[in-house]
């Protein structure tokens, strides 16, 4: 890569840094995003991207989840030590959705899917830009200014009120148990906790809480402790003094006392540092805290929610979380089921996500086949709503006519079961569910004039699930497998959607 290539932008343009070490798609989606006003800087190594980061600060990153020389999770976690408030937007295969899942607890802003949509790509950068925009608005006057951290309830209550309007509770029994928990809780300063897996909904959950709580005009701070460093965390939740360590050039207001009066929400707390753990200790017991470098201490009146994917009590006795610090969070608990035990709600949900992209689209889509929501009621959604609203995002940009048909769908969704994606679907006798929408076995071929071809597909089908497994679903690769090159191999994939009946 020539030194030209990885020079900073000079205007007012956002600043893409795309790192992927696929030079085509490099090349098609520069092309794309220079023609839509954006300046562009390509690397095709994490070790180039990483030399870049720390000398620049590009305004958005697009990077690959598998680099030759590195992996996606290693450059997201050096981008976020360098640049905190910099999105990363992580471009993943199907294959790798559980694996992007695990890289949004370590910062990412969102993930979008190979092969890359251009109208895709455009509303999430223009997301990402627009929270951006919105952090910079929230954090600038904390900045520069020694205002009592009172003066910004505000603006961050307007924050809380923004929450609103954007998440809809399903009609499933497990639901029902969790709204009825809310509205018990709600009322009450108790500490919370949110079980539930990545993409699950539990800031939502939280943002409702606090939306039924004498609180509700007062500020909701929501914060993922699984993107912050050690370094950064003490200064994010607890602010600093101007000169308190090395680059602190004004005084910082941290999280707790922006959400003073109102309530804070700690997502993936069990990735909290242990050092930090002890410092939250203490704001949990007395209600007081102290800015780094500070010497006065500041009273607080704040609520805690707090979140996690695994169970805290487990996490305390391997000695990864402070029991002490587990007891005092501990006082209320709501456990979050994952989409794929809330069959009857993916309908719903997947209605919602359609709605609002419509409206974002200027679209007029319908609704849903019958044969998606099948597929969508037998898929596993390792990516709970998080994965739905991109899927349906998705599908929705490729639709022409009045409702999503099946052709709209990811190759990896529609054959899940022969893909053997995810976990195993559980025995008929055990799962109404499965066995209401169960895949009927592929019907021996008949002898007709069709027989030949249908053979051909079905033998062509094999072949290319077989490469796709040797080379991790990686289409690509598999494409040089086969000796095809990527575009067929698309084409051939639509091709078993639209002639394999059986599949």
């Amino acid at each position: 890569m020539s030194k030209t290539d990885l020079n900073p932008t000079t205007n007012n343009m956002a600043n893409i840094l795309i790192i992927d070490d696929d030079k085509d798609i490099c090349l098609l989606l520069s092309r794309f995003l220079i023609k839509n006003g954006f300046e562009v800087n390509i690397t095709n190594t994490g070790k180039a991207a990483i030399e870049y980061v720390s000398n620049n600060k590009p305004d958005i990153v697009l990077c690959d989840f598998r680099l030759e020389d590195m992996t996606g999770k290693d450059i997201l976690v050096k981008i976020k030590e360098l640049h905190p408030q910099v999105p990363v937007i992580i471009m993943t295969g199907y294959s790798d959705v559980r694996m992007a899942v695990t890289i949004m607890k370590l910062g990412a802003y969102d993930y979008v899917t190979k092969p890359l949509l251009p109208e895709e790509i455009l509303l999430t950068l223009k997301r990402a830009l627009e929270t951006k925009d919105e952090v910079k608005e929230e954090k600038e006057p904390t900045t520069a200014s020694t205002e009592e951290p009172k003066s910004e309830s505000k603006s961050e209550a307007k924050t809380s009120k923004k929450n609103k309007g954007k998440y809809i509770f399903g009609n499933s029994a497990a639901f029902k148990v969790i709204l009825d928990q809310i509205n018990l809780v709600a009322p009450t300063n108790y500490s919370v906790i949110i079980y539930g897996e990545s993409g699950s909904g539990k800031e939502s959950i939280a943002s409702e809480i606090h939306n039924h709580s004498k609180r509700h005009n007062q500020p909701f701070i929501a914060i993922d402790c699984g993107a912050m460093s050690k370094e950064l965390a003490a200064s994010e939740l607890f602010g600093h003094e101007k000169g308190a360590f090395t680059g602190a050039l004004n005084q910082k207001v941290g999280s707790f006392e922006r959400a003073n009066g109102g309530t804070i929400f700690l997502d993936e707390i069990g990735n909290l540092p242990y050092d930090i753990q002890v410092m939250l200790l203490r704001v949990v017991q007395e209600r007081k805290m102290r800015r780094v470098g500070g010497t006065k201490d500041i009273d607080l009146d704040v609520r805690i929610i707090v979140a996690s994917n695994e169970r805290l009590s487990e996490a305390a006795k391997k000695g990864q979380f402070r029991e002490d610090l587990y007891h005092r969070f501990n006082e209320f608990s709501i456990d979050l089921p994952p989409l794929k035990n809330r069959v009857e709600d993916i309908k719903l949900f997947a209605e919602f996500f359609l709605n609002k992209t419509n409206k974002e689209l200027s679209k007029n889509v319908e609704g849903f086949s019958d044969e998606v929501l099948r597929v969508f009621n037998l898929y596993n959604w390792p990516g709970n709503l998080r994965e739905l609203n991109n899927v349906v995002k998705r599908a929705t940009l490729l639709t022409s006519g009045s409702h999503v048909e099946v052709s709209s769908l990811p190759f990896e969704i529609t054959h899940f079961e022969k893909l053997n994606f995810g976990e195993p679907t559980p025995d008929a006798a055990s799962n109404t569910v499965t066995q209401q929408y169960a895949v009927a076995p592929k019907k021996p071929i008949e002898i007709s004039e069709f027989g030949m071809k249908q053979a051909s597909i079905d033998a062509e089908f094999e072949m290319i699930v077989e490469a796709l497994k040797k080379c991790n679903y990686n289409k690509s690769k598999a494409a040089v497998l086969l000796n095809i090159d990527r575009k067929t191999l698309y084409n051939k994939m639509k091709q078993y959607k639209e002639f394999n009946e059986s599949i």
